[in-house]
């Protein structure tokens, strides 16, 4: 499933030497240059060059999601806490960074996944250097009322409402919990219901989370665009170089081996079309391995548009509207869901066996070589295509590095694409798409359970 916009140890960004540049080799899968400094705190700052005149990205990446909440009852905070970095400082109250930034004609926007936490600003060079002094003065000095912090948690739980009046919040919230029995994974990111709606009483632990995870070794700045590149540095140390709060470690649970396979049941109580979801507990994403890549090719060669399960489900006997893998990189082990959205209850059986048939014939090989390759092709060649302005750069580099620790994951990410080889497909379905390690989601609407059709 989409985890909403969605270890043992909290992992901080590696030792670089205070200056570097991305590795020569890098630069025949990620066309751009960058350029890495580690300030004396901690604080990684990346410059890539980009050929957009006037224009640059400001993107700021924290290690923190809903995979670092381990106290029983605070689940839902680093969503929440990307609503309150934007109540202001001393310095600039609450409006004031934001007048400021649109009178330069700034976008500014976040959002928090399962592990990170990204915040982006893009608009004209021209105001870079205020933008900087603004965003080092909240991340360093953020000030907000309890009043204040009560009526965002009643704005969050409004949020949670309103994704609730849809299935896929709910269809998210099941399967979590059902696949994950230990790990912080269990949980959504806006967190269970019962703790958001006792988020208003817990404005002094806000204050605790934002000292523990909002510091500079957990931190990366991305600036990518037209810009002066000893300029950015030196402002950038001295608009951050103060910032002096400790790094935070947390033991995350680890979730133990599946040993047989799990189901669970949702009845919609509205209209809707069935839903049938296989998931599967796979690795998690690293710069060092190519299983990220491998689960990204593995979902375009089972039920991708050129897949024999498409064309039968889809396309022929049209049993489903869509087929959907969502393989969005997590920190520590996660899923490998396949989501179908049934044209008609009476065909889930059906739509069942030849997704496992499909994963069976995967596991005991042979691969089509060609069709992999032109998946390879076709994958690279996109996602290098997505990269179209700094905005685009800055945050597909944030969200590899924040789950990957590594400034250059997304070009390590971009060469194991074109890696993979046959016998690496066969190998991974074998050893993870198995039964005993399958949790099957269903969704039924109200209708269909009373055996009508919705």
């Amino acid at each position: 499933m989409r985890r909403l916009l969605p270890l043992l140890l909290l992992l901080l960004m590696p030792v670089l030497p205070a200056s570097a540049q991305q590795p020569p080799d890098a630069t025949r899968f990620f066309p751009y240059t960058l350029n890495t400094t580690i300030l004396p705190n901690g604080l990684t700052v990346v410059r890539v060059p980009f050929n957009s005149p006037g224009i640059v990205a400001y993107v700021t990446a924290v290690r923190v999601g809903s995979r670092n909440e381990v106290e029983p009852g605070r689940t839902g905070f680093a969503h929440f806490f990307e609503h309150m970095m934007f109540k202001g400082t001393k310095a600039n109250p609450e409006g004031q960074r934001e007048r400021i930034l649109g009178g330069f004609g700034f976008d500014d926007n976040a959002f928090t996944t399962d592990d990170i936490t990204v915040y982006q600003v893009y608009g004209p060079t021209a105001g870079l250097e205020k933008l900087i002094a603004l965003e080092a003065d909240r991340f360093q000095n953020l000030e907000y009322s309890e009043p204040a912090f009560q009526t965002e948690a009643l704005a969050v739980l409004g949020e949670y409402h309103k994704n609730a009046a849809g299935p896929d919040l709910k269809l998210e919230e099941a399967l979590a919990k059902t696949a994950f029995t230990r790990h912080t994974y269990q949980h959504t990111t806006l967190g269970f219901y019962e703790d958001i709606k006792a988020m208003p009483q817990a404005y002094a632990y806000s204050r605790s989370f934002f000292e523990r995870w909002y510091t500079p070794a957990n931190t990366t700045l991305f600036i990518v665009g037209d810009f002066n590149d000893a300029q950015v540095v030196s402002q950038v140390t001295k608009a951050y170089g103060g910032w002096q709060r400790q790094p935070t470690s947390v033991i995350i649970p680890t979730e133990p081996p599946q040993t047989k396979q799990r189901t669970v049941h949702v009845d919609w109580p509205q209209p809707t079309q069935p839903r049938h979801v296989l998931a599967w507990h796979t690795p998690a994403a690293r710069a060092d391995t190519p299983d990220a890549a491998i689960q990204t090719i593995l979902a375009e060669y089972l039920v991708g548009d050129t897949s024999p399960a498409y064309k039968e489900l889809v396309l022929e006997k049209q049993y489903v509207e869509s087929l959907n893998v969502y393989t969005t990189p997590h920190r520590d082990p996660y899923l490998f869901p396949i989501d179908a959205t049934l044209q008609d209850e009476k065909f889930r059986a059906d739509v069942d066996a030849v997704l496992r048939r499909e994963v069976t014939a995967l596991s005991g090989g042979p691969v089509d070589a060609v069709r992999l390759r032109a998946i390879q092709d076709h994958l690279r060649y996109g996602l290098l295509m997505d990269l179209e302005t700094p905005r685009d750069v800055a945050i597909d580099l944030a969200l590899y590095a924040g789950v990957m620790g590594r400034p250059d994951a997304l070009a390590s990410y971009l060469k194991q694409l074109g890696s993979v080889t046959p016998q690496q497909l066969t190998l991974f379905a074998r050893k993870y798409l198995e039964d005993k390690n399958l949790t099957v989601l269903t969704l039924t609407p109200k209708a269909v359970a009373a055996g009508g059709t919705p």
